[in-house]
């Protein structure tokens, strides 16, 4: 019997982390109007959605993070069906339960990274923990940096803390925008590298969307659009 429960337990589990996008429709106007194709992302899955620009990559993003809403059709993490929420209830959402890291990273260019980590803690709704904002920035290797400002920092250094902005409230789902079009092809594998090993440990979805070729043999899972 114990055994039955624990398997039911596995499996809701299992269902309630995933992320499904079903008849994805978003329209700008009469002339800019995108389907997308559906997703079904299991915990702990990686996708890589690639296409050229004007496709609708970070329109897609933009309603799989909830910042957009979609003209028709629904998305769905962890049993919630996200585009059905109140705004207030979204922003919650989105700031316990998804990362995003940006093409170009967006700090307080007032606060110390520490700071910036601690805002990002306190908009999700959760008080400041330090011990979790240290654990992140050791694991990216930026411990050190914690005092100073991101944008006395170099462009690896950056990148590096636009992913503990990411990580730091342990998301179930994280999405990165074009993290390495800007980079040559050492920083690029890294960038990589460093996103996928993070999601792995913490058994986050991670979606990279990008026109960079180049991360198509690091994923087992793509998608043109």
């Amino acid at each position: 019997m114990l055994h039955y429960l624990s398997l039911i337990d596995n499996f809701e589990s299992k269902i309630e982390s995933m992320l499904t996008t079903r008849s994805l429709c978003f329209a700008y106007d009469n002339r800019t109007r995108f389907q997308f194709p559906d997703i079904d992302l299991d915990s702990g899955q990686q996708l890589l959605i690639l296409g050229k620009s004007g496709v609708g990559k970070t329109t897609l993003l933009h309603l799989i993070a909830g910042l957009i809403r979609p003209e028709s059709g629904s998305i769905t993490l962890t049993g919630i069906v996200i585009n059905s929420l109140s705004n207030k209830k979204l922003d919650k959402f989105r700031g316990n339960q998804i990362g995003l890291i940006f093409q170009r990273p967006y700090f307080v260019k007032t606060l110390s990274l520490q700071e910036n980590l601690a805002l990002v803690q306190y908009l999700a709704g959760a008080k400041a923990n330090k011990e979790r904002i240290m654990e992140v920035l050791d694991c990216l290797g930026i411990a050190h940096k914690f005092s100073e400002r991101p944008n006395y920092m170099s462009q690896g250094e950056q990148q590096r803390a636009a992913i503990a902005l990411a990580m730091v409230n342990h998301p179930k789902l994280i999405l990165a925008d074009e993290p390495t079009s800007s980079l040559d092809d050492q920083n690029c594998e890294k960038v990589a590298n460093l996103l996928m090993k993070h999601a792995e440990i913490t058994g986050a979805q991670l979606i990279i969307i990008t026109h960079d070729q180049r991360l198509k043999a690091q994923f087992q899972n793509t998608l043109t659009l």
